[in-house]
């Protein structure tokens, strides 16, 4: 079921939103947090790699890619290949940012797996590879027959929202979480690890988290309105 309006206004205010919320989480992380490293005796730097991979990979990517699929004024076989490589693309800084959140914990004395966050961000990253794959050989290549494709092309965009929603869910979840940490953190570090509940930090994170559900609105609504011609589910 669609919503019988163009897609286009949609992805337009979604890319507006994206780059907010790029600008945001980097200026948090970088500005507020001291930046970040993958090697460093300060910890905190090793994790500000996972909230910026997870936002700007399986959300903003991962977002772009279902856009790509419905509003770009190219061929379909064209888009279906930026949609693969995008969500490729999503995928791997998705697993990069989950490893710099092990990285940091094990790195510092955390315990992993604790948390409902990082239960649902592995089962995301789970679902979203299955997905890929699916996607990979139904529709890509070895490609199925055109009848296996038709009849699984809807599951297929269906399941891919509902794993959307799920890392979306699973991003606002962490926001809450990491600034539940940072308001509760006693003392003042170098690199500000404190966060008053009215602090500039703390006002930050939160807009970011709004922004950032914005951003996956529009691409959720993006996705069920009409795209230019229509879908043939053939191989790429």
């Amino acid at each position: 079921m669609g919503l019988g309006v163009s897609a286009l206004p949609f992805t337009f205010v979604a890319h507006l939103l994206a780059v907010a919320a790029i600008v945001m989480v980097l200026f948090w992380n970088i500005h507020f947090r001291g930046g970040l490293a993958w090697e460093a005796t300060n910890k905190n730097l090793i994790f500000n790699i996972h909230p910026v991979l997870m936002l700007i990979g399986l959300i903003i990517m991962g977002g772009e890619a279902i856009i790509s699929y419905k509003a770009l004024p190219l061929k379909k076989e064209i888009k279906k290949l930026i949609h693969l490589i995008l969500h490729a693309i999503a995928l791997v800084l998705g697993i990069v940012g989950i490893c710099a959140a092990f990285k940091n914990h094990n790195e510092s004395g955390i315990a992993n797996m604790y948390s409902l966050h990082s239960w649902l961000g592995i089962g995301v990253i789970s679902l979203y590879g299955i997905q890929w794959i699916f996607g990979f050989v139904m529709f890509f290549y070895p490609g199925g027959s055109e009848s296996l494709r038709k009849s699984h092309g809807p599951w297929h965009v269906l399941f891919g929202l509902i794993v959307y929603v799920l890392a979306l869910g699973t991003a606002s979840l962490g926001f809450l979480e990491k600034l539940t940490f940072l308001e509760s953190s006693v003392g003042v570090t170098k690199y500000g690890s404190e966060a008053p509940k009215y602090g500039s930090k703390a006002l930050l994170v939160n807009f970011t988290a709004i922004v950032t559900i914005l951003f996956g609105t529009f691409v959720v609504l993006s996705s069920i309105s009409s795209a230019p011609g229509e879908d043939d589910y053939s191989p790429i």
